[in-house]
Formats: structure tokens, C-alpha cells, sequence
């Protein structure tokens, strides 16, 4: 019997080739896909901060160019304040910057720190120009403090000494000067004390007779007038000051020399003379 020889035929059972493949090709197209997405948009990236820098170069070059630079300061509002000292402030804030880069937040600062200058508004009027708007201090009351004479306003601010030449009225003493809450307060109630009396008293056209008015205590405010050559002073209470100061001053008339002053006894007037009167009263 013919011996026949069987051939035993392996097949791979390796089914995993064809799928690593097709991976492969798949990362490799992933690949390609994100270098194609990002060379560009890096390229793009490139070009757009490119175009800013230039942008801002030439913004800074445009702004900072002669054609932005300060040439005209409107100043308005400004009846104390010298508008020369505003304008060479302005123009001091601005040699460098120009118009376009004033800071004008600085400009506003400084010159609300000026006598008489309550609040400030600064704006520009391009190309060459900036506004300045002013809200001035009005004085209210001359002030004697610390030996000197000074200009105050409704909010109790002291605004500036009071010129030789300047019309006064009254001066103001008993001025608090302690800078805290209550202090201020009580300044800003004398300031208005102050005024309801200039008021009345020029009702009874008696304002030029009274020389001092002193407001140390709220509740005994007293009028400083002169009567024989001295000073006498006249309590007024808290109200009907044009009345209270009419009465006193034609009671004390001629006898200065004798009387330091006049108190409130409720509605009657008494006479203190000098040799009994105590502390001024």
C-alpha cells in the first residue's frame, strides 16, 4: 500500500494584524489633522499680535504727537481762584502727556487742593483742549483762630486768611478747633448762627455796631459792641437776636464805662458792672 503523506497546512489565527492597521492609519490621519489645524491658527496668532503691537505703537506715536498737545484751558467757574494758577497746573500735569493721555484724575486732585475750590470736573475738548469746571467755597464767616483772622464757609471748612482790604463784618470766636465729628458740627451750627444773626441785626441795621460776635458756648452766644470807648458784650440767647441786641445796646448805651456787660435773666435784661463781673460776665 502506497504510503501517502498528508501535509498539514497552518493557518494564521493572528486576526488582530488588519485592525493595527487600520489604528495606525487612523492616528496617523489624526495627526496630520491637528498639524493642519495648529500650524495655521499659530500662524494666525502670530499675525494678529503682530497687527496689535503695530496698532499700539502707532497709537501711542499718534497720541503722544504735537497734534494732541495742550493749547487751550477752559477754565469756568473760577471768581476767587486765580484761572492763571489753574491753567499752569493743567499745563504742568500735561507737557508730556497731551491731551489724549492726561491724567485726569491727577489734574482734579491738585487743584481741589487750592483755596476756595469745593469740587472740580476735568474733561477733554479734542485735539488741543481741556475743561475745567469749578464749584467754589463760599466764604461765609470770618474766623479768629489761633490769633489769626480766616475765611470759613457753611461746611465749617477754613478757607484762606482774610485780606487787609477785604469787607468782614463781625469776627467769629469761640471757633472749635479740634478736627473731630462733634467739633465740626458745632462749627457748622455756629457758621449758621452766624448768619440768621448778620441777618437780623441788618433788619434792624445793627450789624455795623457789633465787632465780635462769640459763639464759645451755643447757648449763651454773646455780641462784643463798644459803648464809652471799651468793649461791653451783650447776651442774645437763641432767638430774636435783632431784637435782643436793639434792647441791649439801648440799655447799655452810655455806660460802658461803668458796666461789663448785659446777661439774660429769662426775658429781663441785668446789668454786671466791672467790679463784680466774673470770667467776663
Amino acid at each position: 500500500m502506497a504510503t501517502r503523506t498528508r501535509r498539514k497546512v497552518v493557518r494564521s489565527t493572528n486576526k488582530s494584524a488588519p485592525g493595527k492597521r487600520r489604528t495606525t492609519r487612523r492616528a496617523s490621519k489624526s495627526n496630520s489633522n491637528l498639524i493642519n489645524l495648529v500650524v495655521p491658527l499659530f500662524f494666525m496668532v502670530c499675525i494678529v499680535g503682530c497687527l496689535g503691537f503695530l496698532a499700539f505703537m502707532g497709537y501711542r506715536t499718534v497720541t503722544a504727537s504735537d497734534f494732541f498737545e495742550v493749547r487751550k484751558v477752559d477754565v469756568r467757574g473760577a471768581s476767587r481762584v486765580p484761572s492763571e494758577n489753574i491753567e499752569t497746573i493743567v499745563k504742568t500735569l500735561t507737557d508730556r502727556s497731551g491731551v489724549w493721555n492726561a491724567d485726569l484724575s491727577a489734574i482734579r486732585e491738585r487743584i481741589e487742593s487750592m483755596n476756595f475750590v469745593k469740587s472740580v470736573a476735568v474733561s477733554r475738548v479734542l485735539p488741543d483742549g481741556l475743561r475745567v469746571q469749578l464749584t467754589e467755597r463760599v466764604p461765609k464767616a470770618p474766623v479768629r483762630i489761633d490769633g489769626a483772622d480766616y475765611w470759613v464757609d457753611d461746611e465749617a471748612a477754613v478757607l484762606a486768611p482774610v485780606g487787609k482790604n477785604e469787607i468782614r463784618g463781625p469776627l467769629l470766636a469761640g471757633w472749635d478747633t479740634n478736627r473731630n465729628e462733634r467739633s465740626v458740627k458745632a462749627n457748622q451750627t455756629r457758621v449758621k448762627m452766624y448768619q440768621k444773626m448778620l441777618e437780623d441785626w441788618r433788619n434792624f441795621d445793627l450789624a455795623k455796631r457789633v465787632k465780635t460776635v462769640n459763639l464759645a458756648d451755643l447757648d449763651e452766644p454773646r455780641a462784643i459792641v463798644e459803648d464809652s470807648g471799651t468793649e461791653v458784650y451783650i447776651e442774645l440767647g437763641t432767638e430774636d437776636f435783632g431784637k435782643r441786641l436793639q434792647r441791649g445796646i439801648e440799655s447799655i448805651a452810655n455806660k460802658g464805662a461803668t458796666f461789663e456787660g448785659i446777661t439774660l435773666v429769662g426775658q429781663n435784661l441785668r446789668l454786671i458792672p466791672r467790679q463784680v463781673a466774673n470770667n467776663g460776665k
